[in-house]
């Protein structure tokens, strides 16, 4: 089942940076992706009201994790406005997503083994090593283009 659910993920996200990609190009950055986060926080409501009401589902939450949600929140958000820019201005999402995804991918890696004590396995460094490769062919072609 998780495979399925980090596959369905991966799908939506693609999906997601697709639709940015499309719309870059029509609307100004800033509204699109307050349009994003509004079009997200009804579904996020909606999903929540089900949960609560329709399955009986108490809701957890400590001061802790609230704040967390919000600087993720801050971060996805400047992200997005990011990502519109990026896209407006050209950049294939074949290249953009990559770049921007990948990135990521080295920055959670990094803060994860250097202050979330999280070990990687031999073959996960070489994982990580060939996306970082792959990035700077990416970033190196994108730079010369």
């Amino acid at each position: 089942m998780i495979w399925f659910l980090l596959a369905l993920a991966a799908a939506l996200f693609g999906l997601y940076n697709v639709f940015i990609k499309l719309a870059a190009d029509h609307v100004e950055a800033v509204l699109g992706a307050v349009i994003l986060q509004f079009v997200a926080a009804l579904f996020g409501l909606g999903l929540l009201t089900w949960m609560r009401f329709a399955e009986g589902g108490t809701m957890q939450a400590s001061p802790r994790g609230i704040v967390l949600a919000v600087l993720a929140g801050v971060a996805i958000g400047m992200v997005e406005v990011l990502t519109f820019v990026v896209y407006g201005r050209g950049i294939s999402v074949a290249v953009g997503n990559p770049l921007i995804v990948g990135g990521s991918l080295l920055v959670t890696t990094g803060i994860g083994v250097a202050l979330l004590r999280e070990a990687l396995t031999p073959l996960q460094i070489l994982a990580i090593v060939l996306v970082a490769a792959g990035l700077g062919l990416l970033a190196w072609e994108a730079a010369r283009a």
